[in-house]
């Protein structure tokens, strides 16, 4: 076989990740188990043995080799050191990645160089929305916020910016919202207070946020219409999505941007507040689903 037909193995977790997305609907049934566990759980990837991963998997240890070898790598400690690379990426400080990128673009004009990355990371987030967004699923979307008596917006950590903008764009529009988010700890005594006529919007990207996945499983079982803004279709809040969004944001030296999931956000809130004032809210209201057994 001419070796360049072989595609060339993930140099790093974006790009493994981008390969598990890209053949999620033609994995076999368990390596889609496998690797919906992997996605989720990549620390576990990293450091855990072959056996506890297929026991929390919920597979056979060979299911786990199975997973590596269809993605092309020899074996599935060799995929395993993608993980353990990413681990020590993501832990590395803040002051780690400004060395990093002091050496890439330092010296006279740096400052520049720095904006210049940004920027172009950003385009790179909003090129793609732009090709992939669908627009069913949009529309559907507006539709469903804009029929709820109070929309509830959970984000933590790195997405909160865009629950806050969210909060202040709807209350600016007069939309009734409710950002669960409270300092003296209450947020279970706000989420007691949705029903079924309100709608969640839940914003989280890996490394998820545990609380806002935990809040969005509440609310599912509730009965309350959970619409997620995440970044993988194995996203744990996918399983409790009414409709969800994929939404890709490029990096610049570790620092991922939000421009594409801000560009969403504002999206939602002006079609919203335009279809409130045309007085159509609702007429495609997704039904809460009901827990799964």
């Amino acid at each position: 076989m001419d070796d360049r037909s072989i595609p060339a193995l993930p140099r790093d977790f974006d790009g493994l990740r981008s390969l598990i997305l890209a053949r999620r609907q033609s994995l076999p049934k368990r390596i889609a188990q496998v690797a919906a566990y992997a996605l989720d759980n990549p620390d576990e990837i990293a450091f855990g043995t072959a056996a506890s991963i297929a026991d929390a998997a919920g597979v056979q240890p060979s299911t786990l080799v199975r997973f590596a070898q269809h993605l092309g790598f020899d074996g599935f400690t060799s995929l395993q050191s993608v993980f353990r690379e990413r681990l020590r990426e993501r832990n590395s400080s803040y002051e780690e990645r400004l060395n990093a990128l002091r050496a890439d673009v330092g010296g006279n004009g740096a400052n520049h160089r720095i904006l210049e990355g940004f920027l172009t990371a950003s385009g790179t987030s909003l090129d793609l929305m732009a090709r992939s967004i669908d627009e069913s699923a949009l529309d559907r979307a507006i539709a469903a916020l804009a029929g709820a008596e109070t929309i509830y917006i959970l984000a933590r950590r790195r997405s909160f910016p865009i629950a806050s903008y969210m909060a202040y764009a709807l209350g600016k529009l007069g939309v009734r919202n409710q950002l669960v988010e409270s300092a003296a700890g209450l947020s279970p005594e706000i989420l007691s207070f949705a029903t079924k006529r309100d709608v969640a919007l839940a914003v989280s990207f890996s490394p998820y946020a545990a609380e806002t996945i935990d809040e969005a499983r509440l609310l599912f079982e509730r009965g309350v219409p959970v619409i997620a803004i995440t970044d993988s279709a194995f996203s744990p809040l996918v399983q409790f999505a009414t409709l969800w969004f994929e939404v890709a944001e490029a990096d610049f030296g570790g620092f991922r941007t939000l421009s594409a999931t801000m560009a969403l956000s504002m999206a939602l809130a002006v079609g919203i507040g335009e279809a409130r004032r045309d007085g159509k809210p609702g007429k495609d209201r997704p039904r809460g689903k009901s827990p799964r057994s």
